[in-house]
């Protein structure tokens, strides 16, 4: 496949950056979109240029740290997948890609298509963990009864990776869902309640904080997460942090 990519280049956080053109050849249908890229970076050594800063650990859709928004969209064409997990069969010879960091004011750009989402660490330290000893002395799991229906919630909440694609898609930049699925996960579970009411009210004030968007309920966020996380947390957050306010 022959291609032309149009990346975002940008040498530092005080750098305006721009769009650059290149053209790479010999990509195969297989490869995942960080294996063209890699191959795209060879090319940028062998000609003694400077090759893109992107991030990945993983490649297994399991870190998030992958996110690029590609042609204009978090992860690319494919839903369900992060990044790593996009085939450049998704794409046809002779195609243009734009490739892009996400687009955030509280995720800004490090470098090319790296961006820091420490933002979204400090609201996971604001509140997204429980008091209960989880370590040695530790009760039986099956002496604590939880709804299978809860557990399933909880666990389907869990699974949030944090990569972002939420923020990058959502017109205002909002972290509700990712806010809202680090609250479910507790908040459906006994092992969550000590700390419900603070970790709610912590975590919204963080997520403000670090100058977040409002959600404005357009849904673009669950279509874009690789993981599926579903609107229904954002309606369980706001209950829970309306609760919250009331008991404060």
């Amino acid at each position: 496949m022959k291609l032309t990519l149009k990346i975002w280049r940008q040498k530092n956080a005080q750098d305006k950056g721009k769009m650059v053109d290149y053209k790479i050849d010999g990509i195969e249908p297989d490869m995942s979109f960080l294996e063209m890229l890699d191959v795209f970076n060879e090319q940028q050594i062998n000609a003694g240029e400077e090759p893109v800063a992107f991030d990945h650990d993983c490649r297994e859709g399991i870190c998030g740290m992958c996110s690029l928004f590609i042609n204009g969209e978090a992860h690319g064409p494919d839903r369900g997948v992060t990044t790593c997990q996009l085939h450049m069969r998704m794409f046809k010879d002779g195609d243009t890609i734009t490739i892009e960091p996400f687009r955030a004011a509280a995720f800004p750009v490090v470098k090319d298509l790296v961006v820091d989402r420490s933002s979204f660490d400090r609201i996971q330290h604001a509140g997204g963990f429980i008091s209960v000893n989880t370590s040695g002395n530790t009760i039986d799991a099956n002496t604590i009864p939880v709804n299978k229906k809860d557990a399933d919630a909880a666990f389907d909440a869990a699974t949030c990776i944090g990569c972002g694609a939420c923020v990058a898609t959502c017109k205002n930049s909002s972290a509700m869902l990712f806010v809202a699925a680090k609250v479910s996960q507790f908040a459906l579970l006994p092992q969550g309640q000590v700390e419900a009411v603070d970790r709610v009210l912590n975590m919204v004030s963080q997520m403000d904080d670090e100058g977040f968007g409002n959600c404005t309920n357009t849904g673009a966020c669950e279509i874009e997460c690789p993981k599926g996380i579903s609107l229904e947390n954002i309606a369980r957050m706001n209950r829970e942090y309306m609760s919250a306010s009331l008991k404060g």
